[in-house]
């Protein structure tokens, strides 16, 4: 029998491969996993599996979501749950006006814009391939139809904090905010076995509430694994709540709550929190 006592608050579900970006943060155009899109009856398992149980759904990971045709149907499908929730990432450029009124037909919690400039010049060191005036214009096409049809609840515009673009921060959250969104600057997150990136002995907040879900129908431990190197179930073969609840995950999460990356393959070159101080263990140690 399946326990639903314990199941993840979030779950990101990796419906395609595909972006039209370049970015050169980004891990995205080395990974080599097929099929190049998640199967139908494989997302909809995921789904089926938890409805009832007040998840919220990221229907991307490392991809854009907007390159999957299908994620009006897909959001129709997560609906079907009253008691689900849907946040999602996008770069914007794909936000025409038709899937933005399917979006907001579905309806949705959160929506994030990833715009890391205020100028063509800037974004265009971050956003590679992507077309700055047309991000722009269809994002804030988006912010207006959402005003007047509703169908979504918080829409945020997120420039990571980045020297090419400090300068430009007050005027960028400003822009935006008169613009009806909510501008917000994040911290630049170098991913996991980049080169220079070590390992700090902390624990890891990331995987406490999330369960993440590769186009194959992989389950990872965490978002940030580009690579897989922390797989932890398959849903094709399991029922998701056996893996969130599966011996693998929870030895996983034992040795995170302990601080212990040195002993996962994926965290051992992970310097994620590396500035947060955690009840119980000192500052972050490279040792």
């Amino acid at each position: 029998m399946v326990n639903t006592d314990s199941h993840p608050e979030f779950i990101q579900i990796e419906t395609n491969i595909a972006c039209n970006a370049k970015c050169p943060f980004c891990p995205q155009k080395t990974m080599t996993r097929r099929p190049r899109r998640m199967p139908d009856d494989v997302w909809m398992k995921i789904i089926d599996d938890t409805r009832g149980l007040g998840i919220t759904y990221r229907p991307f990971m490392i991809n854009e979501p907007l390159s999957d045709q299908r994620m009006g149907a897909i959001m129709r499908y997560i609906r079907r749950d009253e008691t689900a929730m849907i946040d999602l990432n996008t770069n914007g450029e794909l936000m025409t006006e038709e899937m933005a009124m399917e979006i907001l037909d579905a309806g949705i919690e959160v929506i994030r814009f990833s715009i890391d400039g205020f100028s063509e010049a800037s974004f265009s060191h971050t956003r590679v391939g992507v077309d700055y005036e047309t991000t722009v214009e269809r994002t804030l096409k988006f912010i207006e139809l959402a005003r007047k049809h509703g169908g979504a609840g918080r829409i945020e515009i997120r420039m990571i904090d980045l020297e090419v673009n400090r300068a430009e921060q007050d005027a960028y959250k400003r822009f935006w905010a008169d613009a009806g969104a909510i501008p917000i600057i994040t911290f630049f997150y170098r991913w996991p076995w980049e080169p220079g990136v070590e390992r700090v002995n902390l624990p890891c907040l990331k995987i406490l509430n999330e369960m993440f879900f590769y186009v194959n129908g992989k389950a990872t431990l965490c978002c940030w694994d580009a690579h897989e190197r922390a797989v932890i179930g398959d849903v094709t073969k399991q029922h998701v709540l056996d893996i969130w609840n599966g011996a693998v995950n929870q030895r996983y999460r034992l040795l995170l709550a302990q601080g212990r990356r040195d002993q996962i393959l994926l965290c051992s070159r992970c310097e994620a929190y590396k500035d947060r101080r955690f009840e119980g263990f000192p500052a972050a140690s490279q040792s």
